[in-house]
């Protein structure tokens, strides 16, 4: 009886223990529902990661491409201001002849994309209330008052370009203003068409036809200032990015917004992509999503070398001598800088020698010195573009990388023109000098009452080749040298070899006698000589200790 109660007791215990492998499947269901969690979890926050990474992504390539829109608004002035001054430079030359100023301002006036103005108008400053003196075109929007005649004035009392928004009923226009000479009696005026409701559409298949904008006059975002916007209503819809862009004496105020995802359809829909399938391809999400970053890089990258491209043009805002030419040079301790330009050629007809003093920072100053071959209209708007290119890149890449992209300025390629430059990158607190030369003359060093040409490796003028390389040569000043740079018409005289000149430069320049201002003139009364017979350009700089 014991043996059976015992047996019983064993079977009841085994009756109400699991069965084998019940533990197991218990286990089984845990760590699906483990795997699903850790998925959820997972693919909740590659969702998120990605979403944010596509807005990020989104939010620079617009701020990216609003720089490109800026900078193609800035190459938009030299078109505008050339023919203006050229204009107020004729009428000053030639005291208003209307038949001159028609000849010379008629092939830029018309209603097609390749005339800037709709009106162009001469107006003399002393008899303003009778109106202009000469009209090309359309009559001008703008007519005698107290407010016109105040624009005017202003326009006539500084170097650069004027503008003023004429943007009431029943004409909307844009004014455009440039005086000749300073004092000179004239000043051109010119006037754009805006579109009827100040509305306009962007060609499908345009470099900007994935965004939307609206252009304002000024800094402000009024109704009353908007010059041009491609959607009917403002505001603009979705995201948008704000960039100022300075536009003759006034600025532009820019707004602009993507039509569609700027990092292309796969970003934007890879956030759901994620959200569905992201429990049962974590790995594949992964992998999407460090493709997602590559592409970023990529498109950053691409992005990036279009900013350069088109950034190296910002500064395009003036085309003849007198306005490209800097209005005072900077003021550098322990240093002293001079420059002149004189012309050569007797009127108004325009060249292509040019200087700059560039502050790189506080420790480094780049020196140039250029010449485009040729005279006119043509070689002063390559002149400009090439200076203004230099003017932004020297910020952001020394000369031998610059230099080879202003081969394809458009201007220097349309005129088939050739420039010679010799940039000097200066190191002042240790006197060290990096030469790159792309086709110029080697500037002079002097010190101690020697002379010395700093021979360096001249690469082909800019125009010459369309991928050209240039490589820099280092150079070291002694205390109180002077280094001057110039143009072949200081030295160059008809019937003489160029060393003559050179030599006759080198035996001047060592008389250190006074300022560098007053070393730069006698140079210039010296070596230059009575009649002649091209442009000249001096520039230079005096280590003080």
């Amino acid at each position: 009886m014991a043996a059976h109660s015992n047996d019983a007791e064993q079977r009841e215990d085994e009756g109400n223990s699991p069965p084998p492998g019940h533990l197991s499947r218990r286990w089984l269901y845990r760590w699906p529902l483990l795997v699903a969690l850790v998925g959820v979890l997972a693919t909740v926050g590659l969702t998120l990661a990605a979403a944010a990474l596509n807005s990020s992504n989104e939010h620079r390539l617009l701020s990216l491409r609003a720089k490109e829109v800026a900078a193609a608004l800035a190459s938009a002035l030299p078109p505008i201001q050339t023919p203006l001054a050229s204009a107020a430079a004729l009428a000053d030359a030639t005291d208003g002849s209307r038949a001159r100023f028609q000849r010379l301002i008629s092939p830029y006036v018309g209603h097609t994309a390749r005339t800037p103005f709709v009106s162009v108008s001469l107006w003399r400053l002393d008899r303003l209330d009778r109106g202009p003196t000469a009209v090309v075109g359309l009559p001008p929007a703008l007519v005698p008052s107290p407010t016109a005649a105040r624009f005017l004035r202003q326009a006539a009392s500084r170097s650069g370009l004027s503008v003023i928004g004429l943007l009431g009923d029943p004409l909307h226009r844009i004014g455009y203003a440039f005086s000749g000479a300073a004092g000179g009696p004239f000043v051109a005026y010119g006037e754009g068409a805006l579109p009827r409701r100040r509305y306009t559409t962007i060609p499908p298949g345009s470099a900007y036809s994935d965004l939307d904008f609206a252009l304002y006059l000024g800094r402000s975002t009024s109704p009353s200032d908007l010059l041009l916007r491609t959607v009917r209503k403002l505001p603009l819809p979705g995201r948008t990015a704000r960039v100022r862009v300075p536009f003759g004496d006034q600025e532009l105020t820019v707004l602009v917004s993507p039509r569609r995802a700027l990092g292309g359809s796969l970003p934007q829909s890879l956030p759901w992509a994620i959200g569905i399938v992201g429990a049962l391809l974590t790995a594949g999400a992964v992998m999407l999503t460090a493709g997602l970053a590559r592409g970023r890089r990529r498109a950053l990258g691409l992005a990036e070398e279009n900013r350069q491209l088109y950034a190296e043009q910002r500064d395009i805002s003036q085309t003849l001598q007198h306005a490209l030419l800097p209005e005072a040079l900077p003021q550098l301790a322990g240093v002293e800088l001079g420059a002149r330009y004189e012309a050569g050629v007797k009127g108004i007809d325009i060249g292509g020698d040019w200087y700059d003093l560039i502050p790189i920072d506080d420790e480094r100053l780049l020196l140039v010195v250029g010449d485009v071959s040729g005279r006119g209209l043509r070689a002063a708007t390559a002149m400009a573009a090439l200076r203004f290119a230099i003017h932004y890149a020297a910020r952001e890449q020394p000369p031998e990388l610059f230099l080879p992209k202003l081969a394809s300025v458009p201007e220097l390629r349309a005129g088939g023109q050739l420039a010679t430059v010799m940039c000097a990158l200066i190191h002042l607190p240790t006197r060290g000098i990096t030469l790159t030369n792309a086709g110029h003359l080697p500037p002079l060093l002097v010190v101690d009452g020697r002379g010395e040409f700093l021979r360096a490796d001249v690469g082909v003028p800019l125009g010459v080749d369309a991928h050209p390389r240039y490589r820099p040569s280092t150079f070291s000043a002694p205390e109180g040298a002077t280094l001057l740079g110039f143009t072949d018409g200081l030295v160059e005289r008809r019937g003489e070899v160029i060393d003559e000149g050179l030599e006759r430069l080198r035996r001047a320049a060592v008389d250190g006698r006074g300022s560098l201002e007053e070393l730069i003139g006698r140079v210039l009364a010296d070596v230059r000589g009575g009649d002649p017979g091209d442009d000249t350009v001096v520039a230079g700089i005096r280590w003080l200790s």
